[in-house]
């Protein structure tokens, strides 16, 4: 376990799934956790009742109000961003609009979270991008427009962590593979199919993805930057 306690601490996309074991891993570790929500308010009340977070509304395709909630926040020590969407389908009939608002999502915003985050950063500070395999290897039709967005957060982590690494800061992409959630639910009807790429034949636990980004995000994580850290069963081996 890691010593969180009094760092100022911010999860982008923080009220379902892998963003509230995030939420519920760095605050039962004494930090002074943040998250935003936008669409899934309950959750995101009884996730801030239950574990002591401050929960914040926010549309991280808005890039004003998310560069806002960022630097309303101060000093951060820790910016986890896994706020993210999914569309899949044929490209040729694909809705273009869903495609711009996923590229809002997962590219645009976790570049401006970043950039503005490090403003005010504390020196030795942690980014973390939560990414995906697919980045790596998309091996069914459908998925070229999200690979591509995870794609881009291969390029993004390995460029800041230069740009900040004078300061100690380090950005990184944690790459999960078939996460149970209510995107990609273990039960699901792909659940199958993903699991004949796996080694490990089953979907990783939130839990054990958030134990990976406190390891990350911890003293013991110092020297890792610019990385792609990459929790997926042997889905990509």
């Amino acid at each position: 376990m890691s010593d969180f306690s009094d760092k100022n601490i911010l999860v982008l996309g923080g009220s379902r799934g892998i963003g509230a074991a995030l939420v519920r891993r760095f605050a039962s570790d004494g930090g002074k956790v943040a998250f935003t929500y936008a669409g899934s308010r309950e959750a995101a009340v009884a996730l801030a009742q239950a574990s002591g977070a401050e929960a914040i509304r926010t549309d991280s395709a808005d890039r004003d109000a998310l560069t806002a909630t960022v630097a309303g926040r101060g000093k951060l020590d820790v910016l986890v961003i896994n706020a993210g969407a999914l569309v899949l389908g044929d490209p040729l009939t694909l809705d273009a609009d869903a495609i711009d608002r996923m590229i809002d999502v997962n590219v645009r915003a976790p570049y401006h979270a970043a950039v503005e985050a490090a403003r005010q950063m504390n020196d030795n500070g942690r980014i973390i991008v939560i990414g995906s395999v697919n980045a790596d290897r998309m091996p069914f039709a459908g998925g070229a427009a999200y690979a591509l967005t995870k794609a881009a957060m291969q390029g993004m982590v390995r460029g800041l962590a230069r740009d900040f690494g004078e300061r100690g800061i380090t950005v990184n992409s944690i790459q999960p593979g078939p996460t149970d959630s209510d995107m990609n639910p273990a039960e699901g009807p792909m659940a199958a199919t993903m699991h004949s790429f796996m080694a490990i034949k089953r979907h990783a636990k939130p839990d054990e993805i958030a134990e990976y980004a406190a390891f990350i995000a911890g003293p013991h994580g110092a020297m890792i930057t610019g990385s792609m850290q990459t929790i997926d069963g042997g889905f990509g081996a």
